[in-house]
């Protein structure tokens, strides 16, 4: 699949998602009902707490289409400045700009027109005044240099054509000091490439999931230190076996090559206080 067919694929799915939140409708793992609705619960699921649920408008919660919780993570603190790359209906943004505070900022980043129309309302029900969400795309994020403290996603990194263009936009944008804090799905290992095709699409929707590796490499590349990869899930063969019994695969005869090896991931880096940029990665 080429690069501008994954993000029309992905802005048609989400674009969806949103459509049919607005309608009162919940989501479905970004894809048709029926047997997805069940076996993606695993991935999106109890993801946030009641204390972090009674914070948000129920819109908010039901267009959350991430993986994990960065905002639990990612150790915010009030005046800093944080970025959402692929907001979607807001829902991270909106926690985290009651962790930094009035002092503090919380963009949102997506690409989607009808997931941004949901943000929007979604943040007029919050009241909170110090967010902003951005019409762009994670490649070329609408932001100048060293503007943010912190940069998060959840579950949106592995949907992208370009991802070295996405983690040298999240180092351009970060101060020198600020930290990247992402949730994400990664695979640990090899899984062949048939098998691994069926398990992304489950997975993440589209496809597009980087190994444990790849991805401590290319954050290296972009100029990112202190990389660390903390397991937050991990997807077992059961969880997909609906899904993948409907694409013609026998469960139990790929189960070796599969178990534990897809997993959510809590991904941490930091551009070093003394960085100004990465090779190749300012003018």
């Amino acid at each position: 699949m080429s690069t501008p067919n994954i993000k029309e694929v992905v802005q048609e799915k989400y674009g969806q998602a949103a459509s049919r939140i607005k309608s009162g409708a919940s989501n479905s793992c970004c894809s048709d009902r029926s047997t997805l609705e069940t076996s993606c619960d695993p991935i999106t699921g109890n993801l946030y707490d009641s204390a972090q649920k009674d914070q948000l408008p129920e819109t908010a919660i039901k267009a959350s289409l991430g993986c994990g919780n960065p905002t639990a993570l990612a150790e915010l603190k009030p005046g800093e400045t944080v970025l959402d790359l692929g907001s979607g209906g807001g829902i991270d943004v909106l926690l985290s700009a009651r962790r930094v505070g009035p002092t503090g900022k919380a963009y949102g980043l997506d690409m989607t027109d009808e997931m941004l129309a949901l943000a929007e309302e979604n943040k007029r029900i919050s009241g909170l005044t110090n967010v902003e969400f951005l019409k762009g795309e994670i490649e070329s994020i609408p932001l100048p240099d060293n503007h943010v403290d912190v940069v998060i996603s959840n579950c949106v990194i592995n949907l992208s054509g370009d991802k070295d263009r996405v983690l040298k936009e999240a180092f351009r944008v970060l101060k020198p000091g600020g930290r990247f804090a992402v949730s994400d799905v990664v695979v640990r290992g090899t899984v062949p490439a048939e098998i691994k095709k069926s398990m992304e699409l489950w997975v993440g929707c589209v496809a597009g999931a980087l190994s444990d590796y790849e991805y401590v490499a290319k954050l290296a590349k972009a100029g990112f230190d202190n990389i660390d990869i903390e397991v937050t899930r991990v997807y077992h063969i059961d969880d997909a076996r609906v899904f993948l019994s409907n694409r013609g695969l026998h469960v139990d005869e790929i189960a070796k090559a599969v178990e534990g090896k897809f997993i959510s991931a809590f991904v941490r880096a930091t551009k070093t206080t003394a960085a100004c940029c990465a090779p190749d990665c300012c003018s």
